[in-house]
């Protein structure tokens, strides 16, 4: 029962603060860049163009913490949440080294694990995958998500350079 009750905590604080950025990304709410503001910043990491890449990150982090919030197709939340932090860390963060006070990944890679490990162990009983009786597999789900999440943070990027190089 405490695991349970612990589990809440982490999905309703670890999901809130997604919606949180996701509606920064879309609506500029909570000071965020708004589209407009996100898609610019996406073009200077390399993901061009930065409009759908904008879009993009911000409903992953909208749907995808409300439903880990919810613990609702807990690893389809897991995966679009780690699929965020992924393209963070390999296209911002990275190149930092690990620790946060210098741009580093430590705090992506931290919520990383959190979405992981929830999608992987489950939500817990105070959730709505089993109050509906939703068993999904979240092994398969969310390892064919991670593998997906990490090509496309190698290809996107390389995709992109291409297209402008042949543009210009």
């Amino acid at each position: 029962m405490l695991a349970s009750v612990g589990l809440v905590l982490i999905r309703i604080v670890v999901g809130a603060l997604f919606i949180g950025h996701g509606l920064q990304k879309l609506t500029r709410a909570f000071g965020g860049h708004g589209i407009a503001g996100t898609a610019a910043f996406m073009e200077t990491v390399g993901l061009r163009p930065g409009r759908p890449w904008a879009v993009l990150a911000g409903l992953a982090e909208s749907v995808g913490g409300l439903l880990f919030a919810l613990g609702f197709l807990t690893p389809v939340a897991a995966v679009l949440l780690s699929a965020v932090m992924l393209m963070a860390i390999s296209r911002v963060h990275a190149p930092n080294g690990v620790w946060a006070q210098r741009g580093g990944y430590e705090y992506p890679l931290v919520l990383l694990a959190v979405a992981v490990g929830v999608g992987l162990a489950g939500p817990g009983a105070y959730a709505f995958d089993p109050y509906l009786h939703l068993a999904l597999p979240a092994v398969p789900i969310v390892a064919v998500g991670l593998a997906l999440s990490i090509i496309v943070a190698i290809v996107a990027p390389t995709y992109a350079a291409r297209r402008t190089a042949v543009a210009a």
